[in-house]
């Protein structure tokens, strides 16, 4: 029984990579077909040169600006995790907590975080801490508020129920409201992971002088398609990579649920 999942899986990843080398072999093709020229749009074997060429690679240094990033991304997810669900708990245990930090919520996250750049950089400065902060504030909001949804609706019955046989309401939260928000939790997580990489690289195009953004810019100023396409697919592997360990998570958190990310 437990060999048909693993064959389906097998089947899956390697459909998965038919379809990306049929999707590399589409662009390569128009590439050489239509003559289009490098600086407009790079082919294949030149975004991978730019990867895998030692000397390419050596003058990118793509480990160090991989591993700023991926610190950053690591840690702007830890501190959102940590401040979004603490409030979330704060909003859902007190209604007055609720009407007053809910409105400063939702007015914070209507303000462009490009807008805010200006200040940012003038109260951390140059670093790590600027990027760090800006991604927060991009991948706040949905912790937040899927966290509280999952923790305040709650079955009227459920919650009738309990309130009749005594339970207090320490044993309601942690008996009902938080295992009732773990899918809401779980899906803000999942939203904020593939926010904390966009903030992340607003960041770095803000204030960095290390990371895929600021490499990206470099790229973008010096017209070099291939170094700017391969930072793009760097950022979109390392956002899958984080987007499958939170549903790995999910899975382990929730192991009755198939939200976990199951493969077909």
């Amino acid at each position: 029984m437990k060999k048909k999942p693993m064959k389906k899986r097998v089947i899956g990843f390697v459909k998965k990579l038919i379809g990306v080398a049929v999707v590399l072999g589409i662009w390569e093709a128009v590439v050489k077909i239509f003559h289009i020229k490098k600086y407009i749009l790079p082919s294949p074997v030149l975004v991978f040169q730019s990867l895998f060429d030692p000397a390419k690679a050596a003058k990118n240094d793509w480990w160090l600006h991989i591993g700023t990033t991926s610190g950053e991304i690591l840690l702007s997810f830890f501190v959102t995790l940590l401040a979004g669900v603490l409030l979330a708990l704060l909003i859902a245990w007190s209604k007055p907590l609720n009407k007053m930090i809910m409105p400063v919520i939702v007015l914070l996250n209507s303000i462009p975080k490009i807008a805010l750049a200006p200040l940012i950089l003038l109260w951390f400065g140059y670093g790590l801490q600027t990027n760090v902060f800006v991604a927060v504030l991009v991948a706040f909001f949905p912790v937040v508020i899927n966290t509280v949804t999952g923790l305040i609706e709650i079955d009227d019955n459920l919650l009738d129920l309990v309130n009749y046989l005594g339970a207090s309401k320490r044993q309601v939260f942690m008996k009902i409201r938080i295992p009732n928000a773990l899918p809401h939790l779980f899906a803000g997580l999942k939203t904020s992971a593939t926010m904390c990489v966009t903030g992340s690289i607003v960041g770095e195009f803000i204030a960095s002088k290390n990371g895929l953004g600021r490499l990206l810019r470099s790229a973008q100023a010096n017209i070099d398609m291939a170094t700017m396409f391969a930072c793009l697919l760097l950022l979109s592997i390392i956002g899958l990579i984080f987007f499958k360990l939170i549903s790995l998570a999910e899975h382990a958190c929730m192991p009755w649920s198939d939200l976990g990310g199951g493969e077909e």
